[in-house]
């Protein structure tokens, strides 16, 4: 257990995780002055934690592996292709939900499942590109932070 605890990679990539799902219902307040701590449960929204965990984690292991290790070089691979599908393949599966819930409410009486009630997909699925930009530089400074902080 004291070895997991010791890693720094995993450590600043769950911490920033946290951090983003945290920081996402102050920001949502602020920006909406709607009070929803469901946010930080959810999927979508600023900052991306998806992006802040990835990056995180590639900081970390550059900063313990260096800069030129096949570790490394995977983890960036692995961060910019988590970033891609945040921001383009499951922003564009939320934008059909959010289509396809319209068509569902154009149509209040038709049964769409064979006597099933139909749910409402959920369309908060992916990130504006901000929001992964956002989440890219808040892990960064997550990792950085806790560096330099925890682990030195």
């Amino acid at each position: 257990m004291t070895s997991l605890l010791s890693n720094f990679a995993l450590i600043a990539a769950f911490t920033s995780i946290v951090l983003a799902q945290t920081v996402k219902v102050p920001l949502h307040w602020l920006v909406s002055r709607s009070w929803s701590p469901a946010r930080g449960f959810s999927t979508g929204g600023m900052p991306s934690s998806h992006s802040a965990g990835v990056t995180s984690l590639a900081a970390a292991i550059g900063i313990t592996n260096g800069l030129d290790s096949s570790v490394f070089a995977i983890a960036v691979i692995f961060s910019l292709i988590t970033m891609y599908d945040a921001a383009g393949i499951r922003r564009h599966a939320g934008i059909h939900a959010t289509y396809i819930n319209r068509i569902l409410k154009s149509y209040p009486d038709a049964d769409f499942q064979e006597g099933k009630d139909v749910n409402a997909l959920n369309e908060r699925l992916g990130h504006r590109p901000i929001e992964v930009a956002a989440g890219a530089v808040f892990g960064f400074l997550v990792c950085i932070m806790l560096y330099l902080l925890v682990y030195r």
